[in-house]
């Protein structure tokens, strides 16, 4: 066992109770859980992409108008399977990710986010990724008409050097313009995601280009480093140009460098990676505990079930002509694993009242939790104001090392072998 695995089990242990997650083809009662919901969120997944990034861990296949039309026709089947069992219930947030959502401004897209607001109880608005290349002024109009009000540019880079490294197809000034067109259209938050700790990149270079986002007038930047998928296109590009990947310490300078520029230009940090001008909602992906994935690679959390549809785009179709649910994977959740992963995402978005543990599994915090904030608030890494947690930048820093430790050793586990197997048998993370 490495030092690395070694880490990782003694965490789980620890924090869930348990040495490892097996995901099993086993589609669950999806109903019985969703009567037990109150409220929830909505992912949907659009999978396809003009190209493949070779950093790019997300679920994704290259666009055909032929396949997003087959792809169109099963995310409305299943849209209506979920309507039909959640009735009236209200969906209090909803995030449209991928691959690339604006591939499907004119193929489908509009489609089914008609569908989704004539039979869902829709209380939220929507938030949505985008490319730069797709912001033309046409198209913006196009995204405002489909009632998105929250949108996300993935911007990437602002030096050419490192667009070139990263493979995006567009140069400094073409994003720019694109970031700029978005910003003077009236959306409530534009997002533009920044990648720091690139091959080569100064700590003049990240100064230079957290500068520019805040000049370019953008509502929140989430900044997060390159990380390292082993079954994307990566580690073979990174051994081909001998790259060297970024140390721990480097990428907390970079980042540190990034928090005071947003701080001194009046943005709060909203998550890990997210900084939110003070006077704007923020950008945000499913931000309730429990959610409903549609679309290839969907994800879902409710209760104490978490599952996964297949990934593969063609047997997604497929199952839903069949008339049945696309689950491909699905992990029942001990009461431990619940709270561990509650946790996680509640600290994520850097902040938590303890009343809401307290509402959602019925104990105190401070009685299962309190000497461990005692002593993280000790060594800087939360603070405690009352009844409110709240993370530190040195906090989010060793938050994303932790991240880092497990989310890429989990996904890479589950993507990998999700990828290569449209239903597998099992997939122990």
């Amino acid at each position: 066992m490495s030092a690395e695995e070694w880490v990782r089990s003694v965490l789980r242990n620890l924090v869930a109770k348990s040495t490892n997650f097996k995901l099993v083809n086993k589609v669950p009662e999806v109903k019985d859980k969703l009567g037990e919901v109150e409220t929830l969120g909505l992912y949907l997944h659009i999978p396809f992409c003009r190209q493949i990034c070779p950093y790019c861990p997300y679920n994704k296949v290259l666009y055909q108008e032929s396949l997003a039309e087959l792809y169109t026709n099963a995310v409305l089947r299943e849209v209506d399977t979920y309507a039909d069992i959640l009735g009236k219930k209200p969906v209090t947030s909803f995030y449209i990710g991928g691959g690339t959502p604006t591939t499907m401004l004119h193929s489908g897209l509009d489609r089914i986010l008609d569908r989704i607001y004539r039979s869902l109880n829709m209380t939220c608005e929507i938030h949505m990724e985008s490319h730069p290349n797709d912001l033309t002024d046409s198209n913006l109009r196009v995204i405002q008409q489909l009632n998105v009000q929250n949108l996300s540019i993935g911007v990437e880079a602002l030096q050419e050097r490192h667009l070139k490294t990263l493979h995006r197809p567009y140069t400094v000034k073409q994003v720019k313009d694109a970031v700029i067109r978005a910003v003077e259209m009236d959306f409530s938050c534009v997002n533009a995601d920044f990648i720091f700790a690139i091959p080569g990149q100064t700590y003049d270079e990240i100064e230079e280009a957290g500068h520019t986002l805040v000049d370019l007038g953008v509502d929140q930047i989430a900044a997060y480093p390159l990380f390292l998928f082993p079954y994307t296109q990566w580690p073979e590009l990174s051994r081909r140009n001998r790259y060297k990947k970024a140390g721990l310490f480097k990428r907390r300078k970079m980042l540190s460098i990034l928090e005071g520029i947003f701080y001194a230009e009046n943005y709060r940090r909203t998550s890990v990676w997210a900084f939110t001008k003070s006077n704007i909602p923020k950008y945000c992906s499913v931000t309730v505990p429990m959610y409903i994935g549609l679309g290839a690679s969907g994800g879902s959390y409710l209760s104490d079930v978490l599952y996964f549809n297949t990934f593969n785009v063609e047997a997604y179709i497929q199952a839903l002509k069949d008339d049945r649910l696309p689950i491909a994977l699905s992990l029942s959740l001990s009461r431990p694993m619940q709270i561990a992963g509650w946790l996680y995402w509640r600290i994520y978005e850097t902040s938590f009242f303890k009343s809401d543990f307290r509402n959602r599994f019925g104990e105190e915090f401070d009685r299962r939790y309190g000497v461990w904030a005692r002593i993280l608030s000790m060594i800087g890494l939360l603070k405690e104001n009352g009844e409110r947690i709240v993370l530190s930048d040195r906090g989010a820093y060793w938050l994303h090392v932790i991240q880092d430790l497990f989310s890429i050793d989990y996904i890479s586990k589950l993507w990998g072998n999700s990828g290569r197997d449209p239903w597998p048998e099992s997939v122990i993370l």
